[in-house]
């Protein structure tokens, strides 16, 4: 194996955990990928990976080898795409939420794939922070304000924020016609693994954002499951309003609040710093771009 292929299996290795689903991802035998990574790490003089029976993982030195290597591979990638043709083509990897996957971007997907045959789309779908360089995800979706983390970002619109709760829970608790009006209700709490606390509730009273903490029963760290826990009964909860559309054109859950809602937030697309994007992330990021400017966020 050259040692070209050598640097594309042993990415494909550190993003896998494993010789065997690298080998099969680039139709090789597996005792060829451990061959020619044996050969790779004889040539360097380092040790490149740590082998168990399960699971495979980049030592030190292999961390900092992978990094460079990713860099090196994309850019060779998107030279060979300018001299060999204009057209995207080669597998995109993504990560965005999942609801926000299915709302907004499936619907429009065999539209973006008819126009541009050539290229694959790897879509993940988790709420953790996603190391892109180091698991190899050309572009994530983020709702929120994203940290400063070094990565490039694109501003991709804001999602107005909605306050709900089930109508048994509001015939139990009333209707409260101003924030004034929330003592003795409950929140169905959110927990971010970012500040390892819980958020507080957010409205917005004469031009000006007011936190509140209500008391609650049960907490989550999960969207999803903190929209269900509203559903329940469980108390208010406040998410982007396309989470709630159904719910709400349903009345399974009904609005509170409205003319004192959450600050909006941010929907932003992060991807690596790099001198130059490549083709297929530069068509996908215009993709999604169109998509949510003309969305009803």
């Amino acid at each position: 194996m050259d040692h070209l292929h050598a640097l594309r299996l042993f990415t494909r290795v550190v993003e896998r955990g494993s010789f065997t689903g690298a080998a099969s991802d680039l139709g090789i035998p597996r005792s060829s990928a451990t061959e020619a990574i044996r050969q790779l790490e004889a040539r360097l003089g380092a040790r490149l990976l740590d082998r168990t029976t399960r699971h495979v993982a980049a030592t030190i030195d292999g961390q900092l080898y992978y990094e460079r290597c990713v860099r090196i591979l994309a850019e060779l990638d998107e030279a060979e795409a300018v001299l060999r043709d204009s057209e995207p083509h080669g597998l995109l990897r993504i990560d965005a939420p999942g609801l926000l996957t299915r709302t907004f971007l499936l619907p429009e997907l065999p539209a973006f794939l008819s126009r541009y045959p050539r290229l694959q789309l790897q879509i993940g779908q988790t709420d953790r922070l996603v190391d892109l360089v180091r698991e190899g995800v050309d572009c994530a979706i983020r709702v929120g304000e994203p940290a400063d983390s070094g990565l490039m970002l694109r501003r991709l619109g804001t999602l107005h924020e909605a306050t709900v709760a089930s109508p048994e829970y509001l015939a139990r608790h009333g209707i409260p016609r101003s924030v004034d009006d929330l003592e003795g209700h409950l929140m169905v709490g959110f927990w971010s693994s970012l500040t390892g606390d819980v958020l507080p509730l957010e409205f917005t009273v004469d031009g000006q954002l007011r936190t509140l903490r209500l008391p609650m029963r049960v907490c989550a760290n999960h969207s999803d499951t903190t929209a269900d826990l509203a559903r329940r009964g469980f108390g208010l909860v406040q998410a982007p309003r396309y989470r709630f559309a159904g719910e709400l054109a349903a009345g399974t859950l009904v609005e509170v609040l409205a003319h004192q809602p959450p600050s909006p937030t941010p929907l932003s697309a992060l991807y690596p710093q790099r001198k130059e994007l490549s083709p297929r992330l530069r068509i996908f990021l215009d993709f999604i771009g169109t998509i949510f400017r003309r969305a009803a966020l």
